[in-house]
């Protein structure tokens, strides 16, 4: 299970998801297949995530990193991925 960040650029809009299958997921919001906030904000890099063993942690990490504030987010982002860089194409290409 992961718990993942995309943005839409550099200190923009954040989105905080869970998935079981993190390359499949963000080709779905990169494609736009995924309907709601993401496609609506044009929110399609992945700039951070975490994996998890068990699901039961991973959506309660979930849950607690949508409950914190927007700061607490970028600086979890700038620790992990200073330049904000897709991290996509290195996950999906192993």
């Amino acid at each position: 299970m992961y718990v993942y960040m995309l943005a839409s650029k550099k200190y923009g809009t954040i989105y905080t998801g869970v998935t079981s299958d993190l390359v499949r997921r963000v080709w779905e919001h990169k494609q736009g297949i995924v309907e709601g906030f993401t496609k609506q904000h044009d929110v399609k890099d992945l700039v951070y995530y975490e994996q998890f063993d068990d699901p039961e942690n991973a959506i309660r990490r979930e849950k607690q990193i949508k409950n914190w504030k927007r700061q607490w987010k970028i600086n979890v982002i700038n620790e992990y991925n200073p330049h904000w860089e897709d991290l996509y194409n290195g996950i999906a290409t192993g």
